[in-house]
Formats: structure tokens, C-alpha cells, sequence
């Protein structure tokens, strides 16, 4: 059996958090032993001077920054390339480090997985390595979330935004979409996190003080209940690698209003009113439709929840396993 090690510190980080902890669950790699923030810059170079005392395996990165060197193979994972094509989110800096660490690590590395189509097409074209090298192992959804089971009340019925502040999980155009719909003045949004001045201000301005609630910091256990006691997610990002708030939603046994672009579609198929993320009244429109169409709301579910079954950990961390072996 192949020595095969992880860099286990992204525990709480997201999405890439959640990718690492539920393959790791399964597949019970030993850890690399690597110390520091995974997504600090100079990290690249702390890899390197470990991996260089190291004599066998293999060692799998389920982040995006790969070592500079090494004496053994690795495999790294590029969930999309965000920082690259989101101004909102890219830099000059930002745009160097790619070019120098990531797409050297591209041709460095045994394997680059990532986890859409999408993501792997745009990966490919960016990076110019062999369309075989770069592994589409998509996502899952944890078995905590599913229709059954306690759901949150609030005492108000709502419509729930998984996000975290960032540009590009377009939530200004979300919050101006809700002031349009026609729903209910008891119906409220709720976001995850904390809310910012920005936010703040744009929701005064939209006449929603009374409307628009914001969580906080939201435990990964406590999510699932969140979900359940939705009337729906609405998850309208301009720019996904795949979306996972989609499937955990579809799981949830909840209706999901998403973009048609970047992975969304791919990962929402035909079981989530799709929308142009840049079209407000597009989205208001859906929410509309949404709140007051029973049948709608009731075929979505249902297409959900086989859509959902494409989608699982277990075939992940296979397909994981089956390349790190083989490496």
C-alpha cells in the first residue's frame, strides 16, 4: 500500500475546508505533518523544506498552493481559478503568484484535481498541462443534510443566503432582487456571517431593516437545521468552482434559486430555477415565482433530490484514492 499523506490544516476553511475533512473521514490518510496556514503565500516554500526530508509516498494538497519542490510526488487541488478571473478578487500580486507557484506546481504535480467541469476546463486552458492530468473528482454532501430532521425557527418565514461577504457571492444584487420581489412583507432573507457597513447601508437604502437578518457565525452542525427551515436558498454568485450550498440545500429537501454560469448550472442541472446573476429582476422575478407557485416549489424538491444523488463523498474520496494509488 502506497504512503499516501495529507496536509490536514484547512479544517473550518470553507469550502476547501469541507472537501478535505469529509475525503479524509473516508480514506483516513496520515498527516504531512505541515505547520503554518495552508493559504499563506510563503507556505510553498515551508512545504518544499519538508517534503525534501521525505523518501516515499505521496502527498496530497486538498488546497490550491502547491510546494516549489520535492523529492516525491504530490497531487494538489484547484477548486477554480477565482483569483484569476474575479477582479474583485485578484491582484497584481495575486496574478504573479499564480503564473510563478501554481501553474509551475501545474506542471510539477503528478495529478491536478479539482471539482467541476467547469473549474477543469478553464484549469486546462490556463494552465496548458495534458487534459489527463487534470482530474474533475467533484464534491459531496454530508448525510447531516437531509428533509428530515429539526429545522430552525426563527418565528418568520425566510429565504436563506449561504455567503461570507466576498464580491463575487454577489449579495448586493441578492439584497436588491429581494426588495423587488413580490412576497410577503413578513418573508425575510437570511445570510450567514456578520453583516458589513456596506450591506448595512444598502439594505436602509431598500427599505428592508425589518427584513434582512444575518446569522453570524454558523457552526458546520448547525447548518443542516438552517437549511431545512428554509423556504429556500438563494445562492446567485457570480463565480462558483462548483457551489456547494447548492446541493446541501437540494439535500435539505429545500427549492434553489442559482446562477446558469460558471459551475452553477452544471451542479444545479435542471432542478433549481437557474437566473443571469446580473439580472436583478431576473432573480426578483424567481423569488416571485418561487414563493407563490406550490407546484414549482414541490417538482423542484423532487428533481433535487435526484440531483443530489450524483453527488456524493464517498465517490469522491474513491476517485481520490484511485489516482493518489496509481501515482
Amino acid at each position: 500500500m502506497k504512503n499516501i499523506l495529507i496536509d490536514d490544516r484547512w479544517s473550518g476553511s470553507g469550502g476547501i475546508g469541507t472537501f478535505a475533512e469529509e475525503i479524509n473521514k473516508i480514506t483516513n490518510y496520515k498527516s504531512a505533518g505541515f505547520t503554518g496556514k495552508p493559504f499563506s503565500p510563503v507556505d510553498c516554500i515551508k512545504t518544499s523544506l519538508k517534503m525534501l526530508k521525505m523518501r516515499d509516498g505521496i502527498v496530497f494538497f486538498p488546497g490550491y498552493i502547491p510546494p516549489l519542490f520535492s523529492r516525491i510526488p504530490f497531487v494538489f487541488t484547484i477548486h477554480d481559478l477565482n483569483h484569476l478571473e474575479r477582479p474583485e478578487n485578484s491582484s497584481l500580486l495575486k496574478k504573479i503568484f499564480y503564473k510563478v507557484v501554481i501553474k509551475r506546481g501545474c506542471r510539477k504535480a503528478k495529478y491536478i484535481f479539482t471539482v467541476s467541469e467547469f473549474s477543469r476546463q478553464k484549469i486546462i486552458q490556463w494552465s496548458g498541462v495534458p487534459a489527463e492530468k487534470d482530474v474533475n473528482v467533484g464534491n459531496g454532501v454530508s448525510n447531516d443534510f437531509r428533509p428530515n430532521g429539526q429545522k430552525k425557527d426563527f418565528g418568520y418565514p425566510y429565504y436563506l443566503c449561504v455567503s461570507n461577504r466576498k464580491s463575487h457571492k454577489n449579495e448586493v444584487g441578492t439584497i436588491q432582487a429581494f426588495a423587488r420581489a413580490d412576497i410577503p412583507k413578513n418573508v425575510k432573507l437570511v445570510f450567514t456571517g456578520k453583516k458589513t457597513d456596506e450591506l448595512a447601508t444598502l439594505i436602509e437604502i431598500n427599505e428592508l431593516t425589518d427584513r434582512v437578518v444575518f446569522t453570524g457565525f454558523v457552526k458546520t452542525e448547525e447548518l443542516p437545521e438552517l437549511y431545512r427551515g428554509a423556504e429556500g436558498l438563494i445562492f446567485v454568485s457570480f463565480y462558483e468552482g462548483f457551489g456547494l450550498p447548492v446541493i446541501e440545500a437540494m439535500a435539505s429537501g429545500i427549492p434553489v434559486i442559482t446562477s446558469k454560469t460558471t459551475s452553477l448550472g452544471e451542479v444545479a442541472g435542471d432542478a433549481a430555477l437557474v437566473v443571469d446573476p446580473e439580472n436583478i429582476q431576473q432573480i426578483a422575478t424567481a423569488i416571485s415565482k418561487l414563493h407563490s407557485d406550490i407546484e414549482l416549489k414541490t417538482q423542484l424538491i423532487s428533481k433535487g433530490s435526484k440531483q443530489v444523488g450524483k453527488y456524493s463523498w464517498s465517490a469522491t474520496a474513491e476517485l481520490v484514492n484511485k489516482y493518489l494509488t496509481s501515482s
